[in-house]
């Protein structure tokens, strides 16, 4: 930021409704209630258009700080922008992970904006990235519900479609994946999310039948904490990758590293603290032969497009669990990533490419 600016923080709150209720291991979830955030540099001629960009505080039990907590640490941004600028504010929200995810992809939204390019090519991939394949995410439901679901997902353009597990006995589980498998043919990638429902015996048992089924990746089949059941899985799993979503928060890369953990880490930007977190992250395991993958934690459009940016950073980067925006009934403004044939197309506006989220830009 230029020393002539004078930066304003305003965040206000949101809920947003979900098309239909989720049910989760801490209660159900109806809506999400977050904090939307913008930042805005006046210029130093008094003449001069304020330059705008926008952030999203999306809080998750189980994920992130409180609502309160988050509140509480935008108020200490707000604070700390005017007098110290971007570092002291993002030192303000350095513990509120949802918080500091909003602050500093407001700042980078805005930084983008100012230099005329796109976010992710702001954020460190230089090149044109037009798409980043995504995948579809399929519900617990009866076997013929589930693959009537994949098969939807497949007619709709998607090549992958992640299917949760766990809250059937493994018996069902490998029967729903079965007949998702007949409905969609072989060549479309199936993964399988558990969650950390599994003990390690449901989940070996697990293992073997999916790998009989192509499925390709098995996502936290165990709970966080067990990082070593986790590495003697990955040990009989065969062809198929084991994935950590929830253990790379709880134990980090250098751990999951040393006990061999994982083939594959889950990047969740608003659980890690922010786009830019999740790219050094993204970029740190890739040079540890371990494959980054980015997911949201249902976010508005405003976090989910800076995740899309995020995934189009990351070269050869597999399906994400981006197309989410249809889990939601309301939104924060429209949305600029479209969808089409297993794909988000990334916008190559300046910055985010959100409008409408404020009153437009």
């Amino acid at each position: 930021m230029s020393s002539a600016d004078a930066l304003v923080l305003e965040y206000r709150p949101f809920s947003l409704s979900l098309a239909e209720p989720l049910e989760t291991g801490d209660g159900t979830i109806e809506s999400r209630d977050g904090f939307l955030v913008r930042v805005v540099a006046e210029g130093a001629d008094p003449g001069d258009e304020p330059a705008v960009g926008y952030g999203e505080a999306t809080p998750l039990p189980g994920w992130t700080e409180s609502r309160e907590d988050c509140e509480r640490a935008l108020e200490r941004a707000r604070d700390a922008i005017r007098t110290g600028g971007p570092s002291e504010a993002l030192a303000a929200v350095d513990r509120q992970v949802a918080a500091r995810h909003a602050l500093a992809l407001a700042l980078a939204d805005l930084q983008a904006t100012r230099q005329s390019m796109p976010l992710y090519r702001y954020l460190g991939r230089g090149e044109l990235v037009g798409r980043v394949p995504v995948n579809a995410t399929i519900g617990d439901g009866s076997p013929a519900e589930t693959a009537a679901q994949a098969r939807r997902a497949v007619d709709r353009g998607f090549e992958c479609c992640k299917l949760k597990v766990g809250v059937r006995s493994v018996e069902e589980d490998v029967e729903r994946v079965r007949r998702v498998r007949d409905a969609v043919g072989s060549t479309v990638e199936l993964r399988a999310d558990a969650n950390e429902a599994w003990t390690y015996e449901e989940a070996a048992s697990a293992l073997e039948s999916f790998a009989e089924l192509g499925v390709s990746t098995l996502e936290q089949p165990l709970p966080a904490g067990a990082l070593q059941g986790h590495a003697d899985l990955r040990v009989r799993s065969g062809a198929v990758s084991i994935a950590l979503d929830e253990g790379l928060l709880e134990h980090g890369v250098d751990a999951i590293c040393d006990a061999d953990a994982a083939d594959i880490v889950v990047l969740k930007p608003m659980a890690l603290g922010g786009v830019d977190v999740a790219r050094k992250v993204a970029a740190w395991v890739s040079e540890l032969d371990i494959t980054p993958l980015v997911t949201t934690t249902i976010d508005g459009v405003v976090a989910r497009t800076g995740a899309v940016h995020l995934a189009a950073t990351i070269s050869n980067v597999p399906a994400c669990g981006l197309a989410t925006g249809d889990l939601l009934a309301t939104d924060l403004g429209r949305d600029p990533v479209l969808l089409e044939k297993g794909s988000a197309v990334v916008p190559q506006a300046k910055g985010l490419g959100v409008s409408d989220v404020w009153g437009g830009r």
